[in-house]
Formats: structure tokens, sequence, C-alpha cells
């Protein structure tokens, strides 16, 4: 039997906080480990039949979540991306996404590979 670790002891490292319902705002997210986040998508990369199969989105937080504080410049942005996947059903510009998983800091931003993921809403198309 393992015995469970106390509640301060689980906490999210370096610093970064959650909300209530447990997701991590993307300006505050931790160098790596485990991560729930939330917001929109910005954009999509698909890539060559040529390449191997890889599809990845760009996720920005809601406008009303950004800070307002000037010459912050781009607000923060994570990169999810499913290997093997030339295509994720429903994920698109401008759908609103919950995705789970492993974060890891890339060169440009940080990323999470193969992330589980939750469809909140998609824009109607016009």
């Amino acid at each position: 039997m393992v015995p469970k670790l106390p509640r301060s002891a689980e906490s999210p490292q370096d610093g970064a906080t959650q909300s209530p319902r447990g997701i991590t705002p993307l300006g505050q997210l931790p160098d790596r480990g485990r991560v729930t986040c939330q917001g929109h998508i910005d954009s999509v990369t698909f890539v060559p039949a040529d390449r191997t199969a890889e599809f990845s989105a760009i996720v920005s937080e809601d406008d009303a979540a950004r800070p307002a504080a000037p010459g912050q410049g781009r607000p923060p942005r994570l990169r999810v991306v499913w290997l093997g996947r030339r295509r994720v059903p429903g994920i698109e510009a401008g759908a609103e996404i919950r995705v789970e998983g492993m974060l890891a800091r890339g060169k440009d931003m940080p990323t999470i590979f193969n992330p589980r993921y939750e469809i909140l809403s998609r824009q109607e198309n016009e």
C-alpha cells in the first residue's frame, strides 16, 4: 500500500496556480508536468502527405482572461500536437477546447503531445 501524499505535496510546481476547476492559466504554466488548460484554437497546421503524420493547433486564452498590462506583447499560447494523425475531428480554428496532458517546453512555446481533449464549443459556419 502506497501512502497518499498530503495535499500540499500534490500542488503544482514552479509557482503555477490552478483555478478551482483545476485549469492552469496559459500564462502560469510550469516548465513540465501534467496540466489541464482551456482556451480557443487560433490556428491549425496540416503537414504535407510526404511527411510523417502530425496535426497541431495553437491554443490561446479567451480575451477576457488575457492580461491587460500594456507592453506584454503576444498573449500566452500553447501548442498541442497529435502525432500519427493528419486530422482530428472537431479541432478547427475558433473552437474552444480543454486539453490535458504532459507539458514539454519547446524552443518557442510550451507543447502538449497527444493530449486528452474536450471540445467545449465551436463557431458556426457563416
